[in-house]
């Protein structure tokens, strides 16, 4: 499913072509793609709750000002999400990348992939996605995408 997620991603992130909004001609271009329809569904089915996510309760909170809140992981959490993982969760909520409602979103996302564990990198690519998703989170998208783009200076030694 996480491969699909990132064909779409990758596919019509950045570029003028618009995706389909016929989930059957959408579908139909994943299964020439390579990928199968049980996986395909369930894919769409994340995008969908991501998008519904922006529709609950929550939404007033999106673009309030950020607050920091300690966040207790739950066991099966941690079992998914490596120190590293969360180390960096903290990172970027703490430099201002994400907010403590964004952060839940990524979380509930991650947690959604169907993945026993979750590596650092395809993290920061459902963070990227998540920020995609929630308007005004524009300038945020930008430090996420130099996070994983850029490459790293020099370490002095």
């Amino acid at each position: 499913m996480f491969d699909i997620l990132m064909y779409l991603f990758e596919n019509y992130i950045h570029s003028e072509a618009e995706i389909f909004t016929e989930e059957n001609e959408l579908t139909d271009e994943l299964v020439r793609a390579g990928f199968n329809k049980p996986e395909i569904y369930k894919a769409l089915d994340w995008l969908e709750q991501l998008a519904d996510l922006q529709q609950s309760d929550i939404y007033p909170y999106l673009n309030a000002q950020p607050q920091h809140a300690m966040r207790i992981y739950t066991d099966s959490e941690c079992q998914m999400l490596s120190v590293e993982c969360r180390g960096f969760l903290m990172f970027i909520e703490q430099i201002g990348v994400i907010n403590t409602v964004t952060r839940e979103m990524v979380i509930d996302r991650l947690c959604a992939l169907d993945k026993p564990f979750i590596s650092l990198e395809d993290l920061k690519w459902v963070v990227l996605m998540v920020l995609f998703n929630v308007p005004g989170s524009e300038q945020a998208y930008a430090q996420m995408e130099d996070l994983i783009f850029d490459e790293p200076a020099d370490e002095l030694h």
